[in-house]
């Protein structure tokens, strides 16, 4: 038997005044969203799972709950990402809808395991999904709304990480050829900054260790790495999206890494603030696929609710109390002007008891 209470490991309560502050971050965030023409759609919690297995990246449903339907014994699973949903939508009940196609999303998401680093199992996902265009306007313009939902959530040092997911492929299948066989050793020894392993497989990759950093300075360490222009468009638009987000944000590079990037191609960006645990969010440039195989180029985000949440340790409550037989024209012009009023429902009740932070006392709110 389980204790009263109890809940599962990786599962948590959110309490107030702290839920009502994570319901007002993801309607602010949401609502950065909106301003750009994001409009938003919302998700089954299951799908039938090998549908969701289709269109999650490699090996993604290992990581879904999944349990037979007893109404139509049909295997779903419980979705532990919402991208691939929303890339369904797009791709099926939107698929006639002109492109591009702007979506927004927020909901929750079940892990069938979680990791030391991030503990909780059960996660609730906010993002934007650009689908029907590759190009460095569209990409310009899903980092701009990544910026501004970051400000949005109260971030006040946000930064961005570029990276070029493709970066391996696309150089070792022109520039410096490598072995099929030895490419993804030499994606994981180049994200591992390995350069003892990289220097093992293909020496001419070393200099990519150290093409990392702020952004400025590793963008021309990899210009001049790029002696046969294989990168040049890339770099091109690396250096467009920099310059569109000016100084609202931090910036960084690191062209070789991969965690996380698996299905991304050319662009991939995280998001962090100062002094964050862990990365905010996530974003980049992908494909998305049709029922009949045609693919589809898309570009969005995702932000995880409880980085961004991480750091209000305290919240700030403004509660006004308003005594027993405060006549209720009071209180509606109270709560017009902004107040949260908490109103005695019997003679004995206290400001105290109601966690108010003031109290209305003959026509004036007065500080506790």
């Amino acid at each position: 038997m389980t204790k009263p209470g109890l809940l599962p490991e990786g599962f948590h309560d959110r309490l107030p005044p702290f839920a009502d502050v994570a319901a007002a971050v993801e309607a602010r965030v949401l609502e950065a969203a909106r301003l750009y023409g994001y409009e938003r759609v919302d998700p089954p919690l299951a799908e039938y799972a090998e549908e969701l297995a289709a269109r999650l990246k490699a090996g993604g449903l290992a990581n879904a709950v999944r349990f037979v339907d007893p109404v139509g014994q049909a295997t779903l699973a419980i979705r532990p990402d919402l991208t691939a949903q929303v890339a369904r939508i797009a791709a099926t009940r939107m698929g006639h809808h002109p492109r591009p196609v702007r979506l927004s999303y927020a909901g929750s998401v079940l892990k069938l395991r979680a990791t030391q680093l991030a503990p909780a199992r059960e996660r609730r996902q906010l993002g934007v999904e650009l689908i029907g265009l590759d190009s460095i306007a569209a990409a310009r313009e899903v980092v701009a709304v990544a910026a501004d939902a970051l400000t949005a959530a109260g971030i006040t040092d946000p930064s961005v990480d570029f990276t070029l997911p493709d970066l391996v492929d696309t150089l070792a299948a022109g520039a410096l050829p490598v072995p099929a066989g030895q490419i993804d050793a030499l994606r994981d020894r180049l994200d591992a900054k390995d350069a003892g392993g990289v220097a093992a497989i293909a020496p001419a990759y070393l200099p990519l260790i150290e093409a990392a950093g702020a952004f400025a300075p590793a963008l021309e360490r990899l210009r001049a790495f790029d002696t046969t222009g294989a990168l040049a468009s890339r770099l091109d638009g690396l250096r467009q999206i920099a310059e569109s987000l000016g100084d609202r944000v931090a910036m960084t590079l690191d062209p070789t890494e991969r965690h996380g990037f698996e299905y991304q191609s050319w662009l991939g960006f995280s998001l962090f603030a100062a002094g964050a645990a862990r990365e905010l969010g996530r974003g980049g440039t992908y494909v998305v696929v049709h029922p009949n195989g045609n693919e589809e180029p898309a570009t969005g985000f995702t932000l995880y609710a409880d980085a961004l949440l991480a750091g209000d340790a305290t919240v700030e409550r403004r509660r006004l109390f308003l005594p027993h037989g405060t006549p209720d024209a009071e209180g509606a012009s109270l709560r017009a002007q902004g107040w949260v009023t908490v109103a005695a429902l019997d003679p004995a009740d206290t400001p105290q008891a109601q966690l108010a932070t003031h109290c209305w006392v003959a026509g004036q709110a007065q500080a506790l």
